[in-house]
């Protein structure tokens, strides 16, 4: 039976957990610096613990670890969420066109900044990073249905603050 105590489990939970939990802990802190923080620490948990966790559990496990240090940070701090610019090319689009453009990005990461914590996060797990609304239930220790309600609620406080999403 294999153990998360061997370096060859540990790593292939690593590679296989590393990137999601990342943008999980990110999309909630909006800080990549605390989201790589609490990535890490849970890691070095999982690894205290490696005789304690099954392989089965340890992804479980990890989101547990990051999120309740999320929570622990979070405190007072006031979430403020920035997307990395996605490499903008040159554009000859028209000055008009460029600043309506902004104005829009502005608009909607607003909305989004706007959105309770557990709708943004699973927003953006859905439509940033493509999990399948079964896959973000098991991250938050939800149901499907809770998932489904959170985006139904997520895309209709987007449509009311923004016309054309």
């Amino acid at each position: 039976m294999s153990n998360v105590c061997e370096d060859q489990v540990y790593s292939s939970i690593f590679r296989a957990t590393s990137k999601t939990l990342f943008n999980y802990i990110y999309y909630k802190f909006g800080n990549e610096e605390k989201a790589n923080d609490a990535v890490q620490e849970a890691f070095v948990k999982l690894w205290e613990n490696c005789s304690k966790v099954t392989p089965e559990k340890a992804k479980s496990y990890l989101y547990t670890v990051a999120n309740n240090m999320y929570l622990n940070v979070l405190k007072a701090e006031k979430i403020r969420l920035k997307y990395a610019e996605t490499g903008k090319e040159q554009s000859n689009e028209s000055p008009e066109f460029l600043l309506e453009e902004k104005e829009y990005k502005q608009k909607l990461d607003n909305a989004i900044n706007s959105l309770p914590e557990n709708q943004r996060t699973t927003f953006l797990l859905n439509r940033i990073d493509g999990k399948k609304y079964a896959e973000i239930a098991e991250m938050e220790g939800v149901s499907v249905k809770a998932i489904e309600k959170r985006m139904h609620l997520a895309l209709k406080a987007l449509r009311e603050q923004i016309d054309g999403i």
